[in-house]
């Protein structure tokens, strides 16, 4: 009996095997290659719901400081003319607040002194009430006019979210140009940035 062939045919077929199975080992010292599906970055919000915007953060004495409403029945602020108006200006003395360098913000420790205004106001009906800004020496005029203004703005806009009518409050700012203190150093500094308040009376009222 020949068995050459089946000898030879079981050869080949063990050769075949070994082929195949090399060919299936991965190859050593190979990189494989990157996945086509970038992961997701943490905080992306990848996948989920699209987020709305968020609104604009106000910043002070930006738009919008003097943006009121007035309420039904009162006047608007620019139906009165205070300009024949008498002007008490020290009724109010104890009431100046101060503001910190560069700043219109309202302090937490002057507060008190608008509240205590914003009474006395309420006993003084069909009076008016003036707030002057003030600032320090340093800065340019131009900046410093707009300063106050913010300055006299910001306590306009305390009272009046306590109650008062605004048609009833007038603004202005001096700017760096009536210091109290004529010092040039931060004790004088201090005390010239600040809001005065002056008492408005209509023609033939009392004081």
């Amino acid at each position: 009996m020949n068995y050459a062939k089946p000898a030879a045919l079981l050869a080949a077929l063990c050769c075949l095997s070994l082929v195949i199975s090399g060919c299936k080992k991965k190859p050593e010292g190979v990189t494989p290659l990157p996945s086509r599906t970038a992961p997701a970055i943490a905080g992306d919000n990848a996948g989920g719901p699209k987020l709305p915007p968020q609104p604009p953060i106000p910043i002070e004495g930006g738009p919008g400081t003097n943006s009121t409403p007035v309420r039904e029945g009162e006047l608007a602020p620019s139906d009165l003319d205070f300009s024949k108006w008498s002007r008490n200006a020290d009724i109010f003395k104890s009431e100046t607040i101060y503001f910190d360098f560069d700043k219109s913000n309202i302090r937490p420790d002057q507060v008190e002194k608008l509240d205590r205004l914003f009474s006395k106001m309420q006993g003084l009906p069909g009076k008016a009430l003036r707030i002057e800004g003030n600032c320090d020496e340093r800065g340019t005029e131009e900046y410093n006019r707009a300063l106050g203004e913010r300055r006299a703005l910001a306590a306009r806009e305390y009272l009046v979210r306590k109650g008062m009518n605004p048609a009833m409050i007038e603004t202005i700012s001096f700017g760096k140009n009536n210091p109290v203190d004529p010092g040039h150093n931060e004790t004088a500094w201090a005390k010239n940035r600040r809001d005065d308040f002056v008492l408005l009376s209509p023609p033939g009222a009392g004081p």
